[in-house]
């Protein structure tokens, strides 16, 4: 059950209306934060080139519990192979293809594969966790064992590999994680967060980011914006320019400044 709630503000909205609308947010036990009105809004436009870099992982060698595995061990309390199911496969997939359709350009790029794995998966009746199968199958009822992998996609998620590439748990996680903090700096360079602190618990309490460091924002004040910079630059130069990092967070680690004063 996720406390966040996004209050989507555009240009006509008077702030005396999205400060009611945060009032009743708060009446109502959640954590509100206000966002502009863009395509994913915020928490859904972090997770978009995100579920992109799932697919290129798939693609160079990673295989599905593998993604799961190493997102958990660096503490995030759901791995992104599980959310998808957990959220619907025809669900993720519909945001998949809108935020391709979008202003995100290269951001939703770099697959990997042009196949569309969900999609594959909704003709074959796989929605996640609601249907009994999706990456996962589930045993029916309660107390009935653990999900395991469903066999047709592992062999499916087999004949995309274009590479092994054999990448280490750190570059595992900094590939998916990288996506989703670039592109959480891009909404506030962009004015879709009206400040980090926003960002920070959006991140946390809509999809668990990361938990003990506080949200993206400060995770890089701590890692160091420079370095976190130097990684993705090195990313772009590997792999595309969907890992280049946004001009905020360039003039952030050029400045050597905090988004956390």
């Amino acid at each position: 059950n996720m406390k966040l709630l996004e209050i989507i503000k555009h240009e006509g909205t008077a702030e005396h209306v999205a400060a009611a609308a945060v009032e009743v947010g708060l009446k109502q036990g959640k954590l509100p934060i206000v966002v502009g009105d863009v395509p994913g809004f915020y928490v859904n436009r972090c997770l978009g080139p995100l579920m992109v870099e799932t697919t290129a992982l798939i693609s160079h060698g990673v295989g599905i519990e593998q993604l799961d595995k190493e997102i958990l061990k660096y503490g995030m309390p759901v791995g992104p192979i599980t959310l998808v199911d957990e959220v619907g496969i025809d669900v993720a997939n519909h945001v998949r293809e809108f935020l391709s359709n979008a202003d995100m350009g290269v951001r939703m790029q770099g697959g990997g594969t042009d196949v569309n794995v969900l999609g594959e998966m909704v003709e074959k009746g796989f929605l996640g966790k609601k249907s009994g199968k999706g990456f996962f199958v589930y045993p029916e009822g309660k107390g009935k064992g653990k999900k395991t992998v469903n066999p047709e996609v592992a062999a499916r998620a087999k004949e995309l590999v274009t590479e092994d590439m054999k990448l280490s748990p750190d570059e595992i996680r900094n590939r998916l994680l990288s996506r989703f903090v670039n592109e959480a700096v891009l909404c506030l360079q962009d004015g879709v967060l009206e400040n980090p602190h926003d960002g920070d618990i959006g991140a946390v309490f809509g999809c668990g980011f990361l938990p003990y460091t506080g949200g993206p924002f400060r995770m890089l004040d701590a890692h160091g914006i420079d370095k976190y910079c130097d990684m993705m630059s090195g990313f772009a130069d590997k792999y595309g320019a969907q890992f280049e990092p946004c001009q905020l967070m360039k003039d952030m680690a050029r400045e050597n400044k905090k988004f956390h004063k």
